[in-house]
């Protein structure tokens, strides 16, 4: 039984890194259990979901459920990987590998438009919240892919994660965005447009702001930016415009981090770090016991 294992994160890990499950026999099983709770949150969010209602669903008790998943933050965290296994960035090729010749910018912008496309499938996936969610093996192999669009630019290490890190977190804030928008109307069961349409009260009160009034004048509302659009470019024109800088001024030698010796520069691919192995490995161990 998992019981009493729902606050042991390492039992989390187990759990989503637990392998490809073989073709379930008729009855209850992980697989079934995690499918079943992203149907219910795709329909009522994740306020929607409970164990019970998972159980119900299934015709099974709730205390069946917990032999095989602990709680409802674990469940949480299984449905998050498998529908983040939906990703399709990078898998372009025959061995998953990216067209020939194509840029960072294009790869990058691929991995947000899928995440973007698996947003409005799942919403939920937005009101997952806290900074200690598990990721399972699609969640890091997305998250991998969206590291190595940048690695070879011009981008120091803890940039590369700071720019993958802000496409995620972009996309992450226009979904909740979306999904309070549809919480919203299906609770009133008017649309947005329609409310916002309604609110002369307030229209009649704004004439006394002239930057307000000026835009309102000249159309400024009429055929709005789609959100998600214009945010993704401008996102991306600031990661290329901060590359094209660091290309500017980068200086071309480069030094084995561990010893200093320069290295020999590499024609293509991850540029190299270590001048050797045993560099790696010293590196790596000093790391390891900081």
């Amino acid at each position: 039984m998992t019981s009493g294992k729902a606050g042991d994160p390492d039992h989390g890990v187990e759990l989503l890194w637990r392998g490809a499950e073989p073709e379930p026999r008729p009855g209850l099983s992980l697989g079934r259990i995690v499918r079943t709770g992203i149907e219910l949150a795709d329909a009522d969010g994740l306020e929607g979901l409970s164990m019970r209602k998972v159980a119900d669903r299934l015709g099974f008790t709730t205390m069946s459920l917990y032999r095989h998943v602990p709680g409802r933050d674990q469940l949480v965290d299984l449905m998050r990987d498998e529908v983040l296994g939906e990703h399709e960035a990078g898998r372009s090729g025959a061995d998953g590998e990216d067209p020939p010749g194509s840029g960072w910018r294009p790869r990058l912008e691929a991995c947000a438009r899928q995440a973007w496309q698996i947003y409005t499938r799942h919403p939920w996936l937005a009101e997952v919240r806290g900074s200690r969610h598990l990721p399972g093996p699609n969640a890091i192999a997305h998250y991998d892919y969206m590291l190595g669009t940048l690695v070879g630019t011009a981008l120091t290490p803890s940039e590369v994660i700071a720019v993958a890190n802000l496409v995620g977190r972009f996309v992450n804030a226009e979904a909740l965005l979306l999904i309070e928008t549809r919480r919203e109307e299906r609770r009133s069961g008017v649309s947005e447009e329609e409310w916002w349409g309604a609110r002369d009260s307030l229209y009649e009160r704004l004439d006394r702001y002239p930057t307000l009034s000026y835009l309102w004048e000249s159309g400024g509302w009429d055929h709005p930016e789609d959100s998600f659009e214009f945010g993704l470019r401008r996102t991306l024109d600031g990661i290329e415009a901060l590359i094209r800088h660091r290309d500017e001024t980068r200086d071309e030698t480069k030094l084995c981090e561990e010893c200093g010796t320069e290295l020999e520069p590499v024609p293509s691919g991850r540029p190299r770090v270590y001048c050797s192995r045993a560099c790696q490995q010293r590196a790596y161990r000093k790391r390891k016991s900081a």
